[in-house]
């Protein structure tokens, strides 16, 4: 084998390689870490009982959750910082998934199911479920401010935490957080 070849060929082992290893969202590299957004909630408080519902229509309550921990976003397709989070949400989707903790992404676009699909599509959100509260009903439950807002929620079905704004969820540091928090 000649030394040009060699060298194209570890070359190209190491494209694949860098390829391969595991990276947050591009959109992440601008968010803020977790850390500087998340304010803990002391004492851990359960957050009022709200309705969703998933892609086709079934209602959902919080209660079927418990025992799992939860990490809850509210956000909207027009809201901007929504927008630049969802792809780091579906990196921690995938993260936490084996230790049963779930991310429910609460849409509250008035579009409708349409309108999330067609946002998840476009951005290749398969990690995540969709999940309709198109009347604010969850942020208004929860006394949230504005969105996106994201509760961690531990497996007795206690906010444990908040963040309020845009942040990176994709940092194996958040994922950590989010872990310990739920318990």
């Amino acid at each position: 084998m000649s030394l040009i070849t060699r060298r194209t060929m570890l070359a190209a082992a190491g494209t694949l390689a860098a390829g391969l290893a595991p990276r947050n969202s591009p959109a992440a590299e601008h968010l803020p870490p977790l850390a500087s957004l998340l304010r803990l909630t002391d004492p851990p408080v359960p957050p009022a009982e709200i309705v969703f519902t998933d892609r086709n229509g079934e209602p959902h309550r919080l209660g079927e959750f418990q025992g799992h921990g939860m990490v809850i976003n509210l956000w909207a397709t027009w809201c901007m910082p929504c927008v630049a989070e969802m792809p780091s949400l579906a990196v921690l989707a995938r993260t936490l998934a084996p230790a049963d903790i779930a991310v429910l992404p609460l849409s509250s676009d008035r579009g409708g199911l349409a309108k999330v699909e067609a946002f998840y599509a476009e951005h290749g959100l398969s990690a995540l479920p969709i999940l309709l509260d198109p009347r604010g009903e969850a942020g208004t439950a929860w006394g949230v401010r504005g969105i996106p807002t994201t509760l961690i929620i531990d497996r007795q079905g206690r906010e444990r935490a908040r963040a309020e704004g845009a942040a990176d969820w994709s940092s194996q540091d958040a994922a950590e957080t989010i872990r310990r928090l739920v318990g």
